[in-house]
């Protein structure tokens, strides 16, 4: 399973604001890694702490099967996911770029980031890709596990 952030990870982490919030950007090649993914029989799932319409749309628009809003502690949504997956930790990757994305980048086999980070997620992360945020990172993960197969448990 791949499990990822919005923010920072799906977006450059730029926001318009016109009474309601909408990402800036969201890349196309991304949205095929998923695809792609989900194709393969892999299961994938969004938790972010945002709330917004542009980003049900996206996971909707995706066919992504676990879906978490809302969620600025991620690890009871975290808890929940492996829950309704039966999929546990040591079978998931995770990326993410923020502090709220620490414990998670921790319990899971793979924790990847993008360059642009925090500096604790840097720290904990195992892979920081080339591409940033919102602009090809998430399909370098998808492109990464097609290539390598599945993760192993650190």
């Amino acid at each position: 399973m791949l499990v990822l952030d919005v923010d920072g990870v799906l977006t450059d982490t730029r926001i318009w604001f016109d009474g309601t919030e909408w990402r800036r950007f969201y890349s196309i090649r991304d949205g095929v890694g998923i695809k792609r993914l989900i194709e393969s029989g892999y299961k994938i799932a969004v938790i972010t702490g945002s709330k917004a319409e542009d980003i049900r749309a996206r996971v909707k628009g995706l066919g992504i099967q676990y879906f978490f809003e809302g969620a600025l502690d991620k690890e009871p949504s975290f808890l929940q996911l492996q829950q309704e997956s039966g999929i546990k930790p040591d079978e998931m990757a995770y990326i993410g770029d923020d502090i709220f994305d620490v414990p998670l980048l921790q319990a899971v086999a793979f924790g990847a980031t993008v360059p642009e980070a925090v500096d604790e997620v840097m720290e904990v992360a195992d892979y920081v890709t080339r591409r940033p945020g919102g602009g090809g990172a998430v399909r370098e993960i998808c492109d990464y596990i097609f290539k390598y197969g599945a993760f192993s448990s650190r």
